[in-house]
Formats: structure tokens, C-alpha cells, sequence
């Protein structure tokens, strides 16, 4: 039987004046309550002395009530695990039937105006390569391999300090503790300058860009975006009101010259410069200085994602872009989704100084911060060793799936494709080097339990065909079966 907590009363008006008894009040409320959909089948109900003392009334008249809901069959009893709405109502006589509620509204048909920029978006439902996971998944990462156990001594070692500043509203850039290890581990593995005061803990790396761009870009600013790029990023620009200009990517990355000419006064330009998404090329150094040149003499931001830098396979890390930038125009916004897990929900944002402020005012009016207690938790998980321990072992099994990933390409479809960006990252890409629909192909894989994205989905325009492979989630044994399901559904395309 469904349980919730006792305490959930539903609203229950009692008229002391009313000609009618207390306890039909009761069990008409109740009653009403049930009909409506708003307590459901299996939904506990209080006590009665609960109840009467939430009411303020004698017992007699709620044992009363529940005494003619039992009997009626709204409500059971079962020993030892109290009163719940039953759950052998007939639907009609549930939310799915229309009440009198229901049926009143249905003849009053008013128009339910939404905001205009809910259009912008493509509902998220009707991707059906986003709903499932496993092989492929892009973004996903090995759960099997967490440290639980290391994880979970942490959360209760914190359990059992709990102190009241845990449970009041926390700073707004997020505990201190946490911004600490982060700035060091920043400045030792990434090159990023930035002190403590400067971090900003947010809610993953697309709240980070939300926020952003509330502080920097008005309605109408332009922004380059990497062509194809990440279209989460694309819709927090389309529903700021901004104006992204497409900017093409190729084996170096970003062609900033190509930018230049397309919009010199963009206002902003959104980069993926250590692993470009999702093709995977490296920023060369060259154009990461032309891009911080041309952001210095014309006053525009760069928004450098650094989603998955920890993870390369054939050279060291690359350096960040924020780290070789002198007039502070860069900002670094990183995410644990992709190195620890994507339930965390927690990233950051290295914020230049004399923009703090700006920062914490727009984050106060979205959600005043982020929970504090697991901010403490991986605070010490960092800080003790746990994360980079783990990092150096994701680094090896990611190495492993993904040298599998490539062999199993190779060997399955040979020259019908081309595999982009498999130096680095979680995922890679293969553009189809004969006519298919990706879409189509990505929708068929979905059916047969393949999470692959269209790589058409990526461009702004008209763009090439292929397919982006996250190889996170899928063990190596996996990964030689799923390549042949791939192959299969692209011969029958």
C-alpha cells in the first residue's frame, strides 16, 4: 500500500454554525476530496486523533466520519498499516472520471494563455533518443563504478553533525568550503585563475549559462554559437531573446576569423574550446588567442563550458581557456554531471571579480542558492582524495570503452562512416558518408534500446548526418553488440 506522511491533511471546511453535524462535514469533505483526485487510491489518511486536533473538534465526530467512509468503501483499514483511501475505486469515481468540478469548467471553455517563448522550444518529449539509458547515452556516466560506499560514509559522517546554519538559507555563491577545494583543484588541474570569492555554485552547467546570460546580454544581443553545437546552450539564448549566429567548427576548433566576418560586434561568443561539442576538436592556441583578442577590442564575453576536460586519451588535459585570459573576459563554468553523476546537479561558475555582485543579485531573484548539506559532503569527498581517485580510474575503464567503441566501428561499418573527436570525452561522432536520415535512424535505436543523438540536431541550418555516441554508460561486452544493432539500422535506412 501507497504510504505518505499522516501529517498531509487535505482541506476540510467545518462550519460550526451550520445546521448540519460535525461529523458529515467530516465525511462529506473527505469525501468530496476523494472524488476530486486530490487524495488518490492507497494515499494514507490521518488519524483520527490527528485530525481532530488539526480540526480542533472532539474524536466522536471524525470516528464517526471514518466510520461511514470505511463502510461505504472510500476509505480502508488494514492492521498495522492505518487508514488509506481505497484502492478499488472505480475509475469514474476518480480524478479520471469528470466530477461536478470538472463537468461545470467543460461548459465554460476559456482560453489558457501561455508565454509565447514555450514555442521556441521543441517539446522534450518528442526526442525519443532522450528518454532511455544505457548504450550510447550521451552524457551518461558509469554508475556501476561510483564509490558508493565512500560517497555514503560521507553523507552519514555529515548526518550525524548536522548543524542549524544546514538548514538555513545558505550564501548564495555557495558554502565556503566547497568554493575552496574547488578553486584549488581549478588552479592545479585546469589552469584556471580564480579565488574562492569568485565561485559561484550553481545547479549543473545549464543553470550556469542561464545565469550568465541574465547578467550579460539583453534581448536582441548577438552571440556566436559553435556550428554544430550544444542545443541546450542555443535554447537559453533563444529564450533570453538572443540572437545566436552560427559559427563553424573544424579540426581547430572554432573558426574565430569566420565570426569575425559573420558578426564582429557579437556580444558574446559560447565555446567549447577543451573538447568541442560534439565533434570533439581542441581550441588550437592560435585561434584561443585570436578569440581573446577579438573579445579585448570589442567588449564582448566569452562562455567557456568546460564539461568533460578531465578526460583525454592521448595527451595530457588541456589547459583552460579563463586560464590565458588577461582582461577578464571569460566565464569558466564547469559541472560534476559528467566526472561524479547527473543527479548531483551541481556545477560552478568562476566569475570574473568585479562582476560578483551582478552574479549573486540575478541568482538571488532565480533561487536564492544551492542546497548546502551534499555542497559539505563533496566538499570532503574532494577534498579527502575520493574525487581525484575516482577521475584516475573513470580516465582508464573510459579509455578501455572507448578504444572498444572505435575497434567495433572500425570492424562494423568500415568506410560508411567517419569518427570524429575520440582523443577525449565521454562520446564521439560519425557523420554517414552516404545519404541517411539521422533522425530517423536515432528514433529506430531508441525502439531497440540505443540512446545515440541525431548530430543533425546540432546545427542551426542545414547540417551533415551522423550520429553522436556516448560509450559512459555501456560496458565494454556491450558495446560490440550494440555497434552491430547500430549497423543493422543504418543498412536498413
Amino acid at each position: 500500500m501507497k504510504r505518505v506522511a499522516s501529517g498531509i491533511l487535505p482541506v476540510i471546511a467545518i462550519d460550526r454554525r451550520s445546521p448540519e453535524a460535525l461529523h458529515k462535514q467530516i465525511y462529506e469533505g473527505y469525501r468530496r476530496a476523494v472524488l476530486d483526485g486530490r487524495l488518490r487510491p492507497g494515499e494514507r489518511i490521518p488519524s483520527t486523533r490527528v485530525l481532530a486536533a488539526e480540526l480542533a473538534v472532539s474524536r466522536f465526530p471524525v470516528l464517526n466520519a471514518y466510520s461511514q467512509l470505511l463502510a461505504e468503501g472510500y476509505f480502508e483499514s488494514r492492521i498495522g498499516a492505518g487508514t488509506a483511501v481505497s484502492n478499488s475505486l472505480p475509475d469514474q469515481f476518480t480524478s479520471s472520471g469528470l466530477t461536478t468540478h470538472a463537468r461545470l469548467a467543460s461548459t465554460r471553455p476559456a482560453p489558457r494563455p501561455v508565454a509565447r517563448r514555450i514555442s521556441i522550444l521543441a517539446p522534450r518529449g518528442s526526442a525519443l533518443w532522450l528518454r532511455g539509458w544505457g548504450a550510447f547515452g550521451v552524457g551518461q556516466v558509469a554508475l556501476d563504478q561510483f564509490p558508493f560506499r565512500v560517497w555514503s560514509s560521507l553523507v552519514a559522517r555529515h548526518s550525524r553533525k548536522v548543524t542549524r546554519e544546514l538548514f538555513r538559507y545558505g550564501d548564495p555563491m555557495g558554502t565556503k568550503a566547497l568554493r575552496q577545494t574547488i578553486a584549488s583543484y581549478l588552479r592545479t588541474a585546469r589552469s584556471v585563475q580564480g579565488e574562492p570569492g569568485q565561485i559561484m555554485i550553481v545547479s549543473g552547467s545549464q543553470q550556469a549559462l542561464e545565469i550568465a546570460t541574465r547578467v550579460l546580454l539583453e534581448p536582441g544581443s548577438r552571440v556566436w554559437m559553435e556550428e554544430p553545437g550544444y542545443p541546450l546552450a542555443r535554447e537559453v539564448f533563444a529564450l533570453a531573446g538572443c540572437d545566436p549566429i552560427p559559427v563553424p567548427v573544424d579540426e581547430e576548433g572554432l573558426n574565430v576569423a569566420a565570426g569575425i566576418k559573420r558578426e564582429n560586434r557579437a556580444r558574446a561568443a559560447f565555446v567549447t574550446p577543451s573538447h568541442q561539442f560534439p565533434l570533439g576538436a581542441t581550441l588550437s592556441a592560435a585561434r584561443r588567442f585570436q578569440l581573446l583578442d577579438w573579445a579585448q577590442n570589442s567588449g564582448a564575453w566569452i562562455l567557456e563550458d568546460d564539461y568533460d576536460s578531465e578526460y583525454r586519451y592521448e595527451s595530457l588535459p588541456v589547459a583552460s581557456l579563463q586560464g590565458l585570459d588577461a582582461s577578464n573576459r571569460v566565464i569558466y563554468i564547469g559541472t560534476f554531471s559528467k566526472v561524479l553523476f547527473p543527479a548531483l546537479r551541481m556545477g560552478y561558475i568562476v566569475i570574473p571579480p568585479d562582476l560578483v555582485e551582478q552574479f549573486v543579485t540575478i541568482r538571488r531573484a532565480m533561487d536564492l542558492g544551492s542546497a548546502t548539506f551534499f555542497q559539505e559532503v563533496l566538499a570532503d569527498f574532494i577534498g579527502e582524495g575520493h574525487f581525484e581517485r575516482h577521475i584516475r580510474r573513470m580516465r582508464i575503464l573510459y579509455r578501455e570503452r572507448r578504444s572498444k567503441l572505435v575497434e567495433s566501428i572500425r570492424e562494423e561499418l568500415g568506410n560508411r562512416v567517419e569518427v570524429h573527436g575520440s582523443e577525449a570525452g565521454m562520446h564521439l561522432t560519425v557523420t554517414l558518408k552516404e545519404a541517411r536520415n539521422d533522425v530517423e535512424i536515432a528514433e529506430r535505436a531508441a525502439r531497440r534500446n540505443l540512446w545515440m543523438w541525431p548530430l543533425s540536431r546540432c546545427y542551426m541550418g542545414r547540417g551533415r548526418q551522423g550520429l553522436i555516441l556516448g560509450f559512459g554508460s555501456a560496458a565494454g561486452q556491450v558495446i560490440p553488440r550494440a555497434v552491430r544493432k547500430l549497423r543493422n539500422l543504418i543498412m536498413e535506412s
